[in-house]
């Protein structure tokens, strides 16, 4: 016997689009936070380059990060509005 809720719920899909829509952008903050974080080495290995201690890999890419983490959280644990 099927529920009133399983019915309703019968196109497949474990979200809506709008769901779908904010995990791809929180998908899209966490692409962009490692891309961020990526890169910047030196030719030379006994030559230090102080460029990856700067502003952009310390505290914007592991921020758009979490950020990501957290559209993604709030995508999951959001109700489907009617």
């Amino acid at each position: 016997m099927k529920n009133k809720n399983d019915q309703n719920n019968s196109s497949g899909f474990v979200f809506e689009k709008k769901g779908y829509m904010i995990l791809l952008l929180g998908l899209a903050f966490i692409i962009a936070g490692f891309i961020l974080m990526a890169g910047g080495g030196s030719e030379d290995p006994k030559e230090f380059n102080p460029a990856i201690f700067d502003f952009q890999r310390i505290t914007l890419a592991p921020t758009l990060v979490m950020i990501g983490f957290a559209i993604e959280v709030f995508a999951i644990m959001r109700k489907p509005g009617k």
